[in-house]
């Protein structure tokens, strides 16, 4: 095997830096906001597993660079790719970016989304609804058009899996805290029945995982870095689940293993 350092820029003069090793036959996964939290995790397990991976990050280039140097000091193949997922024409540099430096995409995972400061309705505006909106659904809708071009039979793809990160949010409304990224969840069940009928056909599927409280960075940027400690005891397991827990059930519905499982959610919450 040989480490490679793969150095590209985008039309945003940012720059791209990754690892990778060259190893045959190998599936390729592009897990969108990979630098932290559940997308790191899954894709270190991932990489685990034989594929390669493109981990993508926004802001946060050292985690991205730390994830790829992880799973190639484990013998894994990755590449750190730069996107913001609420930008179309980003997303579509990354896929192009991937096709060159990894192959075809057989595996998406759609788990990139943010959120804002914990706030009841009175107190949105629509710019940052429309934030909101933009990444956690347009841009995973994005993602899911460019993997569906790479993966479709008509399209001359192999197939392909695709997962997309819910949240428990999108079933209990997040009231008082973040209703709009409730709302963007629950539109992300949606695609994923829809889009799980629309292309079994062309040997795709299409399923998702609803996270509850994960101990994750994402609750600092609600405002409440120790929300998973203040609320664990409403859940039935009493505890808060780790972001690993997660990334387990991704990797199983990637896998053969759920290979007549589609358009299907798993609750990784502990029962609440």
């Amino acid at each position: 095997m040989q480490k490679i350092l793969t150095l590209v820029k985008h039309s945003g003069n940012k720059l791209l830096l990754g690892y990778k090793m060259q190893v045959n036959h190998q599936k390729v996964a592009v897990v969108t906001g990979a630098s932290r939290g559940i997308g790191k995790q899954t894709a270190i397990l991932l990489a685990q597993n034989k594929f390669k991976v493109c981990v993508n990050f926004n802001k946060n280039e050292s985690a991205a660079y730390g994830v790829v140097d992880a799973i190639v000091s484990a013998g894994g193949s990755a590449i750190a790719v730069q996107a913001d997922i609420s930008n179309e024409n980003q997303i579509m540099q990354m896929f192009d970016i991937v096709d060159h430096k990894l192959g075809l995409i057989s595996a998406l995972v759609n788990n990139a989304g943010v959120l804002f400061t914990q706030s009841a309705i009175e107190n949105l505006n629509a710019d940052r609804i429309n934030a909101v909106l933009k990444t956690n659904i347009t841009g995973t809708i994005i993602c899911c058009r460019e993997a569906v071009k790479r993966m479709a039979y008509k399209h001359g793809g192999n197939g392909g899996c695709i997962v997309n990160v819910s949240s428990r949010a999108a079933i209990l409304g997040s009231a008082n805290e973040y209703i709009d990224y409730a709302a963007s969840k629950g539109a992300v069940d949606s695609l994923t029945i829809g889009l799980a009928n629309e292309v079994a056909g062309q040997g795709i599927r299409v399923n998702a995982v609803r996270p509850g409280l994960i101990y994750t960075e994402m609750h600092k940027d609600g405002g409440e870095p120790d929300r998973v400690d203040r609320l664990k005891t409403s859940i039935p397991m009493k505890r808060g689940g780790n972001a690993n827990e997660v990334a387990e059930a991704i990797h199983w519905l990637l896998s053969d293993k759920s290979s007549y499982s589609t358009g299907t959610f798993i609750d990784v919450s502990g029962g609440r």
